[in-house]
Order: C-alpha cells, then structure tokens, then sequence
C-alpha cells in the first residue's frame, strides 16, 4: 500500500515533522543548559535569535502533524477500496494491529501538539519569555510520543494487504456484532443522549461560572468536562446521530460522514469539536502560568478568550448534531 499517492503523503509529511522536530530538539538541549534570560553574553544572544527559528520551525511541523489526522482518516477511506469487506475507513482501520491504535495516537497528538503552541503563543507575547524552558523541555517529552505516531503509520500502511478480510462499519457499531467486534455495544441512544445533553449543558453552566467570576476548581471542572464531554461526543456521533444523518437506522460510523454524498457535515461535526475541546482544556493547561513574572494580564486574557470560543464551537457542534434528528423528530423521516 506504500505506492500510492496517501501513503507517500503521510509517510513523508511524518518524516520532514521528525526532521524539523529532531533539529529543534538540539536548540532545546542548549536551552535546558545554557539559556539565562538576565545576560548580554554572546552566547545567549546567539540562543535568542537560534530559538526565534527553531519555535516557528516547530509551530509549523505540529500544525502540519494535527493535519495529518485528516490525511490518515482520508487516506484509510481510500484504502477500504482495495480491502475485502471493507466499506469505509473502519474497515480499513480494522485490517490489522496498528490501524485503531495509529488513530488513537493521532487523535491524542491532536492536544499534546495544540498544547506546545498555546504554551510558544503565551510565551512570544511577554517580553521576558517566561516559558522558553518549559516549552523547550515538553518539546523534548513530545518526541517519544512523534516517533510513536510515525511508527504505527508506518506499520499501519505496510501490514494492509488487499487479500485481507475485515469488517464494514455496520458490523463493527451495529446492534448485534455477527461474529465480528463490535465496539460500542451496550450503549442505548436514550442514555447516549441524556448523558450528551446534560454533559452539554454542565459544560455551559460551569463556563457562565468562570466568565463571571475566576475560580481555579472552576477551570479544572471545565476542562475536565470537556474531555469528557469530547470522549462522549465521539461516542454519540457514532452510535446515535449518525444514523440519522444517514437516514438509516443500521447504518453507524463516525467516517463515512465525511463523505461527498452525505455534504461532507462530518467535518462541520469535528472541526468544532476537536478545536472546542481542545480550547477547552487549554483552559487547565495554562492556569498554572497565571502567576509567572509577564503573564499576568496575557494569561488570563488568553483563558477567558479559549472559554468563550470553547462554548461557542461546542454550541455549534451541539447544533449541527441535532438538526437531522430534530429533523426525523418533526418531519418523521429523511424529508
């Protein structure tokens, strides 16, 4: 499966990230030993301009890593057509040992990645530069986890083979797993939804709570519930509203929304989603910043502009999820 154009794409967008990131991870040993803000010697002004480089260098692979979520998904649709049994890109993911996990790891980079360039976004917009170690110091914790991530890619594209009999989305999150794995069994749409809702609506009450009045329990409580309420999200797209954007109650799958025949509403699901959530627990990550010498003020504002945008991307996600079964509800039916 490596010759053709998705695999090229992804195995050669990991590679030039490793490369960008491996360079800038000799930037971050020279930081962790000689860099020291209060001097004017040669070497530390070599080490500011050195790290201006490297930081944007850095920025522009994760962002560029984040995407290749997109690929990775667009390419195991692509797959499912050589792959026997194989529909969509659940098939194709389940066609060996490293598809789910590849996934997994892409989908968690898409915040260990994020978090990096919160932390560099914080950092450039005070004068001391404040968290040049830490930001340095979390680049090199994320290499181990970048390895990982073109690892089971890799593994992933070669272990495919058209002569591999997998399973279609239907058996995989059906009612009833005909001998197949079926991944989200025993749970009802009736607590599918009500966990939804009311996880939603926890999420809005707890963010009213912060823009009015700061509290640190309140932001470890928002964040929290936006991982849940992510992992939940996940979940109900899957098992309960998209049937109705299929307009076929047997039909569920969290990647064929992302098709061309159903208008391509998977991605108005998941954009808000991911960056919502995202926003969300950004919200925790930078709490412990609030006090450091430049970053009061861009703290602060930084935590209250990611509440906002959090709840109304979520709020927008909530929205486009329940217009087709609000549509079934009401017209009942396609209409």
């Amino acid at each position: 499966m490596f010759l053709n154009s998705w695999s090229i794409a992804l195995v050669i967008c990991g590679l030039v990230v490793t490369f960008l990131m491996g360079f800038a991870a000799r930037s971050g040993i020279r930081v962790l030993f000689h860099w020291n803000p209060d001097s004017d010697a040669n070497r530390q002004i070599q080490l500011e301009n050195e790290i201006w480089l490297t930081s944007t260098l850095v920025e522009c692979a994760l962002g560029v890593q984040i995407i290749s979520l997109v690929v990775f998904v667009l390419a195991a649709d692509f797959y499912s057509q050589a792959i026997v049994g194989a529909m969509c890109a659940t098939g194709s993911l389940l066609a060996n040992n490293f598809g789910v996990p590849a996934l997994i790891v892409k989908i968690g980079g898409v915040f260990f990645y994020g978090f990096w360039i919160v932390l560099h976004q914080l950092d450039i917009r005070s004068e001391h530069y404040p968290l040049v170690r830490l930001k340095y110091v979390y680049l090199l914790l994320l290499l181990p986890f970048l390895a990982l991530d073109l690892t089971l890619g890799v593994l992933y594209v070669a272990g495919l083979h058209p002569d591999i009999i997998t399973s279609c989305c239907a058996v995989v999150f059906g009612e009833t797993a005909g001998g197949g794995p079926n991944l989200l069994s025993g749970w009802s749409p009736r607590l599918s939804l009500s966990l939804f809702y009311g996880s939603a609506l926890a999420l809005l009450a707890i963010g009213i709570v912060l823009l009015v009045r700061w509290r640190m329990w309140a932001s470890l409580l928002f964040s929290s519930l936006c991982l849940w309420f992510f992992l939940l999200a996940l979940m109900a797209v899957t098992t309960v509203f998209s049937s109705y954007i299929y307009a076929m109650p047997f039909h569920k799958c969290p990647f064929c929304i992302l098709k061309a025949e159903y208008h391509y509403i998977g991605f108005l699901l998941y954009v808000p989603l991911f960056l919502g959530a995202f926003l969300g627990m950004s919200v925790i990550v930078a709490e412990p910043l609030r006090s450091l010498d430049g970053l009061e003020e861009v703290v602060p504002r930084f935590q209250k502009r990611a509440v906002v945008s959090c709840l109304a991307l979520l709020l927008v996600f909530v929205g486009v999820a329940t217009y087709p079964y609000l549509r079934y509800l009401i017209l009942g039916g396609e209409g």
